[in-house]
């Protein structure tokens, strides 16, 4: 039998005393034959319309969940460099490590709370939908940095995590033997709007400022979001009479999850660095305004391919190895090409470079969420994901005032610039490409354990 036939039996038969499936392939057997008559009323896994319909709801619903996020660069030398809105630039830098560190920091409780309580999947979405929309709207308002921080970086953050939360889980269970595929694919969405949102809103706030803007953009989110919330339906209906499962959080003994989860924490604390600072770093080397977002632009459609290329190994070789070649990449492109860069031409290298490398690293989930599984049929994937992007959220949140810091002690080393390393952002291009490097963690520690043995 094999284990995706076997899954789907365990997976209907579960119906019976909890409201959804396991999230990835087991060998397990039927429960009852009246398992194998449910499962055969089921769409399959993998391929089909449906689950191909799925893939592209969940990727599309990336721009609505991420888009404000991954232009906050934007946003960021805009606030700096205009009235209205007064504070440094390592305060506002807050804003949006707060923004993306919360939202990820909350994924190990919400995956855990969707997870056990599969009926409360349905409502989250359009919870989370309301409230990123009231913040964007509180937000417009904002005069203060504090107000930034609680609006655009608090609720926004809760909002945006209550959208993200149940769609994933939906794609976990709609993709088995093909997941990395199916997350590579979804990431990549992501990094897709990306591509467009910096143009988009730097236009918006060069002629309307950031009051127009940011309550166009929570318009645009109704109008994007509703209808694929309708759309997104799980795999398999949820019980009617069953409101929660069984948890098995036995992955936690396992030092290989721990040392992975290290070296994820150490990648996400450099990750935003770069997009955070480019348009800023641009501004202050005299570029064209437009050049900050020409350059996060550069790094969102580059992630494109990185994340179904990482998504596509995660499918074929070890985890480790797959981190291990998105860590190497990035750390190439960091200390090289950023760290001497002074002219436009080597930082749209640098963003391509760093976007596929470092862009593909969270595609690499799929191969630890198989590695969990292999190791204990009974893990549940989607507590996996959940710790594993709630790791990103750590690295995310300590990002925001330690950059600060480094921004203030480069100030002392700039003379004459001749590349990256000369400017204030010296100290945070160093930083960057360490956490790059140690982001392998998971690789080195398990080179290690065999050398010793």
């Amino acid at each position: 039998m094999s284990s995706i036939h076997s899954h789907e039996l365990q997976s209907v038969g579960s119906r019976q005393s909890s409201a959804t499936p396991r999230f990835a392939d087991a060998e397990m057997e039927p429960e009852s034959s009246n398992a194998e008559i449910d499962m055969r009323s089921l769409p399959p896994t993998d391929h089909g319309k449906q689950a191909y319909l799925v893939l592209a709801g969940c990727t599309l619903i990336q721009a609505p969940v991420w888009g404000y996020s991954i232009s906050f660069g934007v946003f960021q030398k805009f606030y700096t460099t205009h009235k209205g809105t007064e504070g440094s630039p390592g305060a506002v830098a807050t804003v949006g490590t707060t923004l993306n560190g919360l939202m990820y920091l909350m994924m190990p409780l919400t995956f855990t709370l969707l997870t056990k309580y599969p009926r409360l999947r349905p409502y989250t979405g359009p919870a989370g939908l309301f409230i990123t929309v009231a913040s964007l709207i509180m937000s417009s308002y904002a005069t203060q940095v504090w107000q930034l921080i609680a609006s655009q970086g608090v609720l926004c953050a809760i909002g945006s995590g209550l959208l993200f939360s149940p769609t994933t889980l939906y794609l976990d269970e709609w993709f088995i033997a093909r997941k990395g595929m199916a997350y590579g694919t979804m990431w990549a969405g992501k990094s897709a709007a990306g591509v467009v949102m910096p143009f988009i809103m730097s236009a918006l706030l060069d002629k309307y400022g950031p009051r127009t803007t940011l309550q166009a953009w929570a318009v645009s989110l109704v109008v994007l979001t509703a209808p694929l919330l309708f759309y997104l339906k799980p795999r398999i209906p949820l019980s009617s009479s069953h409101t929660q499962r069984p948890l098995s959080w036995s992955f936690l003994k396992r030092s290989g999850f721990w040392m992975l989860e290290i070296g994820n924490v150490v990648q996400a604390f450099g990750y935003l660095l770069p997009t955070t600072y480019l348009a800023s770093y641009a501004n202050d080397l005299g570029l064209p305004s437009i050049s900050g977002a020409v350059l996060i632009a550069v790094v969102a459609l580059a992630n494109v391919p990185g994340s179904l290329f990482s998504g596509y190994l995660g499918d074929r070789l070890q985890p480790t190895t797959v981190i291990l070649i998105s860590s190497i990449g990035s750390t190439v492109a960091v200390l090289l090409f950023w760290g001497l860069a002074a002219q436009m031409a080597l930082l749209v290298i640098f963003a391509a470079a760093y976007g596929f490398f470092a862009g593909g690293f969270s595609s690499t989930y799929s191969g630890i969420l198989k590695e969990m599984k292999r190791a204990d049929e009974g893990v549940e994937t989607g507590l996996v994901m959940g710790l594993l992007l709630g790791g990103r959220g750590v690295g995310f949140m300590a990002a925001g005032p330690v950059s600060a810091v480094l921004l203030k002690g480069g100030e002392r080393m700039i003379e004459h610039v001749k590349w990256g390393y000369d400017t204030q952002y010296g100290p945070v291009i160093i930083c960057t490409g360490a956490t790059a490097l140690f982001g392998s963690w998971g690789w080195m520690w398990k080179m290690l354990k065999a050398a010793l043995a």
